[in-house]
């Protein structure tokens, strides 16, 4: 099931939303200066980078390590766990992505641009959640099982 925890919001200090920042700045401005030198196409494919992505897996992993060791437990395999499942769902949404781009592609030069937005976000927001559903079934990628206990004889 997909969350939307409002709490998060106040476990973020201002320094974590002020390095989301500074990566996105850095990711776009990256952009923009492969696009200067290799032309518009190449620097939209750095552009449709996830900029805050590592910013927020990191924060992810870090906030999950924090939880545990309040409890008196180590949070690292936790917080891999959280930052791994971000990923997951990072790569999903960015097929969902090629399927916005491809629409726009596709139907933009000869169709109602407004309409061709529209139809281009429902197939990113389909892509993206059908995706999530089907990783969610357990029918593709990798998934770790439950904990198994070696026993020592």
């Amino acid at each position: 099931m997909i969350l939307v925890k409002l709490s998060a919001l106040k476990e973020t200090e201002p320094h974590e939303y002020l390095m989301r920042f500074l990566f996105g700045g850095a990711a776009t401005v990256l952009a923009g200066l492969i696009a200067d030198r290799f032309g518009p196409g190449i620097g939209g494919l750095f552009l449709a980078f996830p900029a805050i992505f590592p910013a927020s897996v990191t924060l992810i992993e870090s906030h999950e390590k924090e939880r545990k060791a309040k409890i008196g437990c180590d949070g690292t395999r936790r917080g891999r766990m959280a930052a791994s499942i971000d990923a997951a769902g990072t790569a999903l949404g960015c097929v969902g992505l090629f399927g916005f781009a491809f629409v726009l592609w596709r139907l933009l030069p000869e169709h109602n641009p407004w309409l061709v937005m529209i139809a281009a976000m429902i197939v990113w927001t389909g892509l993206s959640v059908a995706l999530w559903k089907l990783r969610r079934m357990r029918l593709f990628g990798r998934h770790p099982g439950p904990a198994r206990r070696h026993s020592s004889a």
